[in-house]
């Protein structure tokens, strides 16, 4: 100030900066600083700047930002008390902003500010101060005081020094003062000898105590390190122990999942016995279903209609009856002729006979005058042969493996004593035709046909077994046995996806055939390749299919309704009549049988003349069939009633059964429940001493085992050495001690 150089102003300022590439303020603005709304900004240049003014334009208002905006005081301002006086009244704040240059090699921290950096000071109404420093792209860098600190040292720039920055009243004291001590006090401060003078005495002072301390703890520290060092060996000798608490930690977490372990094995028998026995009250409910009561009932009831009905026709017919009965026994005479024919008849099986009663029985009729003697004698021959048949298929009523042969149920009773004394490793199956059901009875000639000895066959698992089953045989089956087959029993069925026929039409003999056991369509796809067979009802649509061009893919053969054999180039037919074991109702078979029997021995007994059978024959015929209706329908009544109470005690056989299985189920579940709480509780505990679960191999008895044997090692090393934990806190306070008072000392 008062500097002749600035004639506009007696307070104006001279600030002199020093001449570098960094810490030069290259611009500054003002906004709500003392009395002014808005200064700036000004921009200086590179070298010595003047700011020139009347009185209250600003330039004190600038130097004074400038002190304030650098950190320094509001006592050094000579401005005000403190810095709320600052903002100009009626403002929330004063707003400061220097852009220092931070250029060349000594430039602070150029990578994050560039070659400017920005302080931004923000004042409030309340005295608070605020920084914000920015890189030379507006991004603030840092909020901290700290950091502006770090910047002023690194420019070396002394807000607080009057070298640095004069004030106004500074440099009106040292101009006018004519003291040579006060000059002298100026220039000790200036150059900072006085804050250096003070700092030396501080550190003259501080020298004598330490020096002072460090001679009476250097004569303590070796007694310090000694009783340490004695702390530290012993310590050292628990080393051992903590490895054996180590180890000990170590077993009991895996003592705990182990029980767990043990406890989820014992569940798992019994979870897959609940799943085996749930899914054998499936079969018990199949069982339950086939006997059914309701179904046997109803027919006794059609059955006591139909017979209430033919009786009543019976009782009309009645008196025709009579007059035929009279004529019959007269012709039974002309029976007797008949047998003269016998001789010639012998040559003719009763296969070829019944096939030609059935071709030429109307012609046979029509003739009846010239043939009448061997008409009923041929009728007699047939009755015979129709009757031995009816008793073959009673017998199989009540049994249906007497299908496979007389001896085959002795056979069966054999093989099961055999197998209740453990004789056999597997049980043989067979015969293969008894584990099979047919899902379309029309086919049943089909497959047969395709299968032939093979409904006949045996499986065996072993050769030991086959040796078993061979002798068996020998009893019952003197001439001709039944194949045996030998193949390893398996529970899982073949995947024959890619080399069986899939035919959109016509099914495979595999598709039409019910197997329960995988062993049965295992041994009937390798011995005859079911899956690559076909059945094709009608002979021209499998003569169309087969030998049209191209066979479908995987084809060997197909088989019709009648049992004909078709290949892709010749044609083999078939001369079974009808089906041995897979027939689909018996029941109706035999009444055929029985009523063509008693219709063949009404004829043989009831024919006197030519002229009875022209007039008579519709008499005969219906009084005849409904003499058998009755006779039928009264037998199946009788059957009916026979089956409906073997029906009633196998259903609540099998019910009983059922219910005793339940019972059986609910105790495993019950059983089962105990073990998952026991296996839960487990797992609480055992997450409760290690809770990440481990996978554990050895039992928990050998690790509690272990653990025992440990925790005696364990106590026995106590004893010597005496407790771990107090041990360790008498250790920490010399050690504690001896470590402080050696850092004291390379600190002095």
């Amino acid at each position: 100030d008062g500097d002749v150089a600035c004639p506009y102003s007696a307070s104006s300022v001279t600030a002199t900066l020093p001449c570098k590439s960094v810490g030069i303020i290259e611009k500054i603005s003002l906004k709500n600083f003392m009395c002014h709304a808005l200064l700036g900004p000004f921009a200086f240049g590179d070298n010595v700047n003047f700011v020139v003014g009347n009185n209250g334009s600003g330039k004190s208002a600038v130097l004074t930002a400038l002190i304030v905006a650098l950190g320094g005081k509001a006592q050094a301002t000579n401005r005000g008390s403190s810095l709320k006086g600052f903002v100009k009244e009626g403002e929330s704040s004063a707003d400061v902003s220097i852009a220092l240059r931070n250029r060349g090699e000594d430039a602070f921290k150029p990578e994050v500010y560039g070659q400017t950096i920005t302080v931004d000071v923000r004042i409030s109404s309340e005295g608070l101060r605020t920084y914000k420093l920015k890189s030379r792209n507006g991004q603030i860098v840092s909020t901290k005081k700290e950091e502006l600190v770090a910047i002023l040292d690194h420019f070396n720039i002394q807000v607080d020094n009057p070298v640095s920055i004069l004030t106004q009243e500074m440099s009106k004291h040292f101009l006018h003062s004519k003291s040579e001590e006060d000059k002298y006090k100026f220039f000790m401060k200036a150059t900072q000898l006085e804050q250096m003078k003070e700092d030396y005495k501080h550190i003259m002072k501080t020298r004598t105590y330490t020096k002072t301390a460090v001679e009476g703890h250097e004569e303590s520290l070796d007694e310090l390190k000694r009783k340490y060092q004695e702390k530290e060996e012993r310590y050292k000798s628990l080393s051992s122990i903590d490895t054996m608490n180590k180890k000990l930690e170590d077993l009991q977490h895996h003592m705990a999942w182990a029980l767990v372990t043990e406890l989820e094995n014992e569940m798992k028998p019994v979870k897959d016995n609940i799943e085996n026995d749930e899914k054998f009250t499936v079969k018990f409910d199949q069982k339950i279903e086939e006997w059914k009561v309701e179904e046997i009932e109803l027919r006794y009831k059609q059955n006591q209609e139909r017979l209430d009905q033919v009786s009543v026709q019976v009782d009309q017919l009645q008196p025709q009856c009579a007059q035929i009965k009279s004529q019959v026994q007269e012709r039974r005479n002309d029976v007797k002729k008949a047998e003269v024919r016998l001789t010639c008849l012998r040559c003719f099986t009763s296969h070829e006979l019944l096939l030609m009663f059935n071709t030429n029985v109307h012609a046979i009729s029509r003739n009846i005058q010239s043939f009448s003697s061997l008409f009923f004698y041929y009728i007699f021959v047939i009755y015979l042969f129709l009757e031995r048949n009816l008793r073959a298929m009673e017998n199989s009523r009540n049994s249906h493996i007497r299908r496979f042969g007389e001896n085959m149920p002795a056979l069966l009773a054999a093989v099961d004593d055999a197998h209740h004394r453990r004789q056999f490793r597997r049980k043989p199956l067979g015969p293969l035709g008894f584990c099979i059901c047919l899902k379309d009875p029309e086919l049943a000639v089909a497959v047969e046909s395709c299968l032939k000895s093979l409904m006949l066959a045996f499986c065996c698992d072993n050769h030991r077994d086959e040796a078993l089953l061979q002798s068996l045989m020998s009893r019952y089956f003197k001439d001709k046995r039944p194949q045996i087959i030998v193949s390893e029993f398996t529970d899982k069925r073949y995947n024959v996806e890619e080399r069986a026929v899939h035919h959109p039409e016509f099914p495979t003999v595999l598709q039409v055939l019910e197997i329960d056991d995988p062993v049965v369509s295992n041994c009937l796809i390798d011995m005859r390749g079911i899956e690559t067979i076909l059945l094709i009802k009608g002979k021209k649509e499998a003569r169309r299919v087969m030998q049209s061009g191209h066979p479908p893919q995987n084809c060997r053969e197909a088989f019709t309704k009648e049992g004909d054999q078709v290949y892709a180039n010749r044609y083999y037919s078939s001369d079974v009549q009808r089906a041995l074991y897979l027939s689909g109702d018996l029941e109706e078979e035999i009444r055929s049988l029985f009523i063509n029997c008693a219709i063949l021995q009404c004829q043989n007994e009831g024919g006197k003349s030519m002229n009875c059978f022209q007039y008579k024959e519709n008499d005969i015929s219906t009084f005849t069939s409904l003499c058998v209706c009755a006779c039928v329908v009264q037998e199946e009544l009788s059957k009916n009633d026979q089956e409906l109470e073997k029906c009633k005690h196998h259903r609540k056989h099998f019910e009983d059964k059922r219910k005793v299985h339940l019972s059986k189920i609910q105790e495993l579940k019950h059983s089962l429940q105990q073990k998952e709480k026991e296996v839960k509780s487990a797992i609480v505990k055992a997450t409760q001493i290690c809770p990440e679960r481990l996978e554990v191999k050895r039992t928990a008895k050998s690790l509690d085992s272990e653990i025992s044997r440990l925790k005696g090692k364990i106590s026995a090393h106590q004893e010597q050495q005496g407790d771990r934990d107090v041990i360790i806190r008498y250790m920490s306070i010399p050690r504690n001690l001896y470590l402080y008072v050696k850092n004291q000392l390379i600190y002095f």
